[in-house]
């Protein structure tokens, strides 16, 4: 395969999207091209993180695998949970990338057009049901404070109705998006301007 060309500018923008630069999807390896062209077909255009994760394709298959892991099982949490978690997770970490990106995939899962914003700017006082609130509480402690969670904060969660295995999900949910929060610092990552209207 050809060295894959980097382009570190987007049609119609002025600045780069990540600024070690991006790879289209036609450049990537073989088997990326086919996991990623789903996604391309389903939403019409393909997410930024993958286009800078792409530079390393051996780090771009094993986010992958963590990320379809933990983000479309249909057991435990709801799928739109799991984006509540990253939304609070990314918003304490003032992650744009990801409050963006993600705030507009809870926005169509969840069906609440306010909920992504609210919990992205105020996740400690926005007024949630309680097991979301138990859900957005446990990724706010252990994305703040990991050394202080302990037994107060599965008696919250269990109160809540939250399982054990419900309660791992939030946990390793907010720790592969306190990774993807500094990943995208670290790219100076622009989301795509697809994510700020879908599901408005």
């Amino acid at each position: 395969m050809a060295t894959p060309s980097i382009r570190a500018m987007t049609m119609g923008q002025d600045s780069p999207v990540s600024r070690f630069g991006t790879v289209e999807l036609d450049d990537l390896p073989e088997d990326l091209q086919t996991r990623l062209r789903p996604v391309v077909e389903r939403s019409g255009f393909l997410p930024n993180i993958f286009r800078a994760l792409g530079r390393r394709p051996a780090e771009l298959r094993a986010f992958l695998d963590y990320h379809d892991a933990l983000m479309t099982s249909d057991d435990g949490l709801s799928k739109a949970e799991r984006e509540l978690v990253v939304v609070a997770t990314s918003g304490l970490n003032d992650c744009p990338y990801c409050v963006v990106a993600h705030g507009a995939i809870l926005r169509i899962r969840s069906k609440e057009p306010h909920l992504a914003d609210l919990v992205a700017t105020n996740p400690r006082g926005c007024e949630l049901a309680p097991r979301q609130r138990a859900i957005v509480d446990l990724a706010l402690t252990l994305a703040d404070d990991p050394a202080s969670f302990g037994e107060t904060d599965l008696r919250a969660a269990h109160d809540a109705g939250l399982t054990d295995d419900e309660i791992w999900d939030v946990g390793s949910i907010t720790a592969l998006f306190a990774a993807s929060n500094r990943l995208a610092h670290l790219f100076a990552l622009k989301p795509n301007a697809e994510f700020y209207t879908m599901g408005r």
